[in-house]
């Protein structure tokens, strides 16, 4: 029959506890951390006997009537048994005494101390005793060799040592635990043990396995593990037959193997995963008592029944003095081979009960009854007589596998919440609130509280439905619950934010579909299923869409209208292997936004997965205590921003993250001393962690920058995607973190340069803005560092290109825009297109096009330096407009510094020129193109016949009117260049009238102001006496706004230069009244 766990019961209080059996086994012995030794018959004793042997007792043990325990006062005291009358200090230690034990006979006992000393005395003369010195930290346990030839210790110094105890020397030593300082601190008590009768392995709790080490030759002959073992390992006890081992789990797992087979033919979990630590194995029945470290005493029958089965078939065989053959006292059995080079091997391990190899005429009485049936007969009479068929599932012969397990995949957990299995615990801990759960035998309820009251009042609800998940948003309260036998899986939401009465709502799930995650965003809900299906609603209880997952899910969180999904995509090179699911709810549908990967370590599992609070990026936290956020400006790569386990004093502790702003920045989290979970009660207090990205060498100055300046950089990538996703930001709060970045670059660019890093300085200038650059090159000179500042001036012109550049696309978009809202293109342009393309044969040179538009002819020009635009129904234009965002010429004169703080001008200015342009819209000039110079011919062309028509219009005062709207009179650059053609042409005789105008404007810049504004001035004095209809214009003052704004264009070019040049050789003199020049 298969093995019971009877119920635990009370023992001590809480605390570590020892257990074991007497001699006959007729009753269980316990000591514990309240100084008691209590006697007890059995499980259902409720009386038991009670001794008291100090104010604690950390262990004890019992042979030959005689009772040792070890107390608080650091001594080993005897005490008869039963009566528990003392009977002396047998001996004395500095410190606590951990662990005692008897030798096989009873005559020695060996005790382990904090001092680092163990002390093995002679029962019946305490003065004969030794002392074994060599560890290094607190002693944790130890082993009698069975036959009193080794003596096996364990120690927090992460030793294990076999000692001789003839010579008290060490034979052997491994290093297989887990260093520390104190008992407390260890991770495992590592009660090791000797096998029973031939003392051949011995059995050490080394993490979650059992590894076994062969006698004499000291080697580890194998390891025996279970996928049920989750925790360390914390205690080993054999069978007194010695064929199978027990081991118990500081999460309260108990394990039986078949050490032969090293097949696990037991599990057990503890009642409510209490830590194990003491295993006694009952010295005559199949039965184990085992204690945990809060005092509660618990037992397992029926342990092993293939042996019990067995060993009822082979009684047939023996009479009555032959009991002690089955009871352990004899190990080997008289059959057993033993020659020749498996004799060491058939000493190891008992044959099992029913093996034979006398010879060919031996007969096996339980391989007989099994074939004739005999044994199911039995079974079916008495249900104590075990057989065959009772075997555990897990003892039948499978494949042996060696090589590596996969990981095991993990549950689905809601985020911000504490296990499931505690009964006072938080469903879930975020920004809006918290939800806690008691299930106790008083009260099945839940606790709403929300950290701002406005939103509304904490509230009481009782828990008849056993919800097992919640979350929490400003507008609603979502819970959820597994199925029944009766009920479905069902889908609660409590919408306080509704105006209507009825403010609840429940979906159930279909039949054999259960919810395994659920969360809120705004103004919807969602909850992940085991059909590997997302169910999305309304806040209101409407169903909206639904989609299949490509793996189980893991977590969900929500944050206004993103959806976050995180599920098992299988395991690689066993590793967990996630995969992140980003959705975005829009108006009507589901838009899939980001898919990203990332994996955590097989010793590793996600415990909290969610947004952060301020803008929503994905983060999470896993069980070694690093937090990572989303980097969206690295391609979406996951980024350690904080390792909690930094700021943890004890070895055990951590922090229990609740709550990840970007600004501030800052992590909240809550200090769980010795515990992963905080508890309900009382309330635990936040503490925030300050964000720290894991750079080389931040004990530095530089290091330090270096950190602060790109953690500024990623937590406020985000606000960028925001932008561009159409979400509204703070824009003085991007303003603000770019100022803390262009500082701490200064900064960084001062250290290079008091450390004479040149060319890292330069690096450091490519990161910053125009106005710092210029700051920088003032910091260069003044440190007389002329080369530096020479290099810095090249990058301030590529950054002045760059910002014209980008400022006059800004404007030439909104240009076109405007132009297209308003319709300014006809049908006539639209065919000219078409036209244009077939001829071009190329359809990407349309967009490089500049289109001029006139009542009565369409002219367009392939000009790089020229923008025309011209439209009848927008009045006069400038056909010889200069574009600022070309590279010009610059003159000699020019100096790269008298230009720099000019540039701060261009703000203000730019808002005058985006007026203007808006009854003026340009479209963006182009490249010259081959094919333009029979372009330009007509172009000219088109000119003079426009002005010949605008002289004989003057005839009648209508179309004096008409015409004068489409004249275009002579500006003082066409006036300098009808002068100087003849010069341009002797100077370059190969130039085209294209590149003629080109060079023109070319010389026409390098004039000086005056002189531009003299030839300005004979334009227009001409203009205006040249006839009498010009008095009667309709707009007299379009001419004068275009010429100015033409003045303003030219100078602004001049003053930016788009090509670096060698300093001149009075450069250096200019430099210098720059940079010390009192302002």
């Amino acid at each position: 029959m298969p093995s019971t766990q009877k119920p635990m019961r009370y023992g001590h209080t809480e605390g570590h506890t020892d257990v074991f059996f007497n001699d006959t086994g007729s009753c269980i012995v316990t000591c514990g951390s309240d100084g008691d030794v209590r006697i007890w018959e059995n499980l259902d004793d409720d009386d038991p006997k009670s001794i008291n042997v100090g104010e604690k007792a950390f262990s004890c043990a019992l042979k030959n009537g005689r009772l040792i325990t070890a107390v608080s006062n650091n001594t080993v005291q005897i005490h008869t048994f039963p009566e528990g009358a003392p009977d002396g200090i047998l001996t004395r230690f500095t410190m606590h005494v951990n662990h005692v034990t008897f030798s096989p006979d009873g005559t020695k006992v060996a005790a382990g101390s904090s001092d680092f000393m163990i002390k093995v005395v002679e029962v019946t003369n305490s003065s004969k005793q030794k002392t074994f010195r060599g560890h290094d930290a607190p002693v944790l346990s130890l082993s009698f060799d069975p036959k009193d030839v080794y003596l096996a210790s364990a120690s927090c110094d992460g030793s294990v040592r076999v000692w001789n105890l003839a010579d008290q020397t060490c034979t052997k030593s491994w290093l297989l635990l887990q260093k520390c300082n104190d008992v407390i601190d260890a991770k495992s008590i590592c009660r090791l043990a000797w096998q029973p009768g031939t003392g051949k392995l011995l059995a050490v709790p080394v993490d979650k396995v059992v590894e076994l080490f062969r006698r004499e030759t000291w080697d580890s002959k194998f390891n025996l593990s279970d996928a049920s073992i989750t925790q360390p390992l914390n205690v080993v006890v054999w069978s007194p037959c010695g064929q199978f081992l027990a081991a118990g789990s500081v999460d309260g797992n108990i394990v039986v193997w078949n050490v032969e087979t090293q097949q696990c033919i037991e599990r057990m979990k503890h009642e409510k995963k209490y830590s194990i630590c003491g295993l006694a194995w009952h010295p005559k029945y199949k039965q184990i008592a085992y204690t945990d470290t809060e005092g509660n005493l618990g037992l397992l029958e029926n342990i092993g029944d293939v042996a019990s089965a067995v060993a009822k078939d082979y009684n047939d065989l023996f009479d009555g003095d032959d009991d002690d053959y089955l009871n352990g006292d004899m190990i080997e059995p008289p059959s057993s081979p033993k020659t020749g080079e498996n004799e060491d091997d058939a000493d190891d391990l008992m044959q099992p009960p029913g093996h034979n190899d006398d010879d060919d005429n031996s007969l096996d009485i339980g391989l007989i009854k099994a074939s004739s049936g005999l044994l199911g007969k039995e079974d079916d009479g008495d249900d104590e007589t075990g057989g065959f068929s009772a075997l555990p599932p897990s003892s039948t012969q499978q494949p042996f596998y060696d090589g590596p397990m996969p990981t095991p995949r993990q549950k689905p957990f809601q985020s911000g919440s504490t296990p499931v299995h505690l009964m006072h615990r938080f469903m879930v801990w975020n920004s809006v609130g918290i939800i806690r759960c008691y299930n106790d035998e008083q009260d099945n309820a839940i606790d709403i509280e929300f950290h701002d009251t406005s939103v509304h009042h904490a509230t009481h609800l009782p828990n008849s439905l056993s919800h097992t998940m919640a979350d929490l948003s400003t507008e609603a309260i979502l819970l959820a619950c597994e199925s029944t036998e009766e009920l479905a899986s069902k889908l609660h939401c409590i919408h306080f934010g509704s105006w209507d009465a009825n403010k609840e709502w429940t979906v159930d799930m279909p039949k054999d579909e259960e919810i395994e995650a659920i969360c809120l965003g705004q103004g919807w809900a969602a909850c992940a299923t085991t059909a590997l299906l997302v169910r999305v609603f309304t806040v209101g209880g409407v169903q909206k869409e639904i989609f299949s997952l490509p793996g189980p899910v893991v977590s969900m969180a929500g944050h206004g209208e993103q959806l976050m999904v995180v599920y098992h995509r299988g395991n690689f090179l066993l590793l967990p292997f996630f995969e992140l699911g980003l959705f975005t709810v829009l108006t009507s549908h589901w838009l899939l936004t980001l898919v990203n990967l990332f994996v955590i370590t097989r010793e590793c599992f996600l415990l909290l997965h969610g947004v952060s609070a301020f803008l929503g990026t994905p983060c999470y936290v896993d069980s070694e205590g690093i937090v990572q956020m989303l980097n969206r400006g690295l391609g979406n790569t996951w980024i350690p921003v904080c390792n909690t386990r930094e700021h943890c004093k004890g070895k055990y502790d951590h922090y229990w993250v609740v709550g990840i702003h970007e600004n501030p920045q800052q992590l909240r989290c809550i200090p769980c001393k010795g515990a992963r979970f905080p508890p309900t009660l009382p309330r635990p207090a936040v503490v925030i962690l300050p964000f720290k990205l894991p750079y080389c060498q931040v004990e530095t100055e530089k290091g330090q920058m270096e950190e602060q300046y790109w953690r500024s950089v990623v937590f406020h990538s985000h606000v960028d995607y925001l932008s561009k996703n159409g979400y509204d930001f703070d824009e003085n709060a991007k303003n603000q973190a770019v100022k803390e970045q262009q500082e701490l670059l200064m900064k960084m660019f001062a250290l290079s340069c008091k450390l004479e890093r040149e060319f890292r300085c330069v690096e450091l200038a490519d990161l910053m803005t125009h106005n710092v650059v210029n700051l920088a090159i003032k910091y260069a000179s003044r440190s007389r560092r002329l080369n530096l500042a020479q290099r810095l001036s090249e990058v301030a012109v590529e950054k002045a290109s760059e910002l014209a550049a980008a400022q006059e696309d800004e404007e030439e978009e909104e240009d076109f825009r405007q132009h297209s809202n308003a319709g300014t293109y006809s049908i006539t342009f639209t065919g000219l297109l078409k036209s244009l393309s077939t001829h071009l044969k190329c359809a990407h040179c349309l967009k490089d096009l500049d289109i001029c538009v006139s009542a009565d002819i369409f002219t367009f020009f392939f000009l790089s330096e020229i923008a025309l635009v011209a439209s009848s129904s927008r009045g006069r234009v400038n056909p010889f407009k200069v574009s600022p965002s070309k590279k010009d010429p610059v003159a000699p004169s020019v100096n790269i510094l008298d230009n720099m703080t000019k540039y701060s001008k261009k703000t203000s200015s730019s808002g005058s020129r985006a007026v203007n342009k808006q009854n003026l819209p340009v479209i963006k000039p182009l490249t010259p193109k081959p094919k333009t110079k029979q372009v330009m011919s007509v172009v000219f062309l088109a000119s003079f016949q426009e002005q010949k028509a605008g002289n004989e219009s003057q005839e009648t005062k209508v179309t004096a009117q008409e015409n004068t709207e489409n004249r275009r009179p002579k500006t003082g650059f066409q006036m300098w260049l009808e002068e100087n053609r003849a010069n341009i042409l002797t100077d370059n005789p190969d130039l085209n009238e294209a590149e003629v105008i080109k060079e023109g404007m070319s010389r026409f810049r390098m004039l000086t102001s005056e002189e531009r504004m003299v030839w300005t001035e004979k334009a227009r004095g001409g203009s205006v006496g040249d006839s009498a209809e010009d008095k009667k214009r309709k707009r007299p003052t379009a001419e004068e706004d275009e010429v100015k704004k033409s003045q303003e264009q030219k100078s602004e070019d001049t003053n930016v230069s788009k090509k670096s040049k060698p300093l001149d050789p009075s450069t250096n003199n200019r430099l210098s009244s720059f940079a010390f020049k009192q302002s």
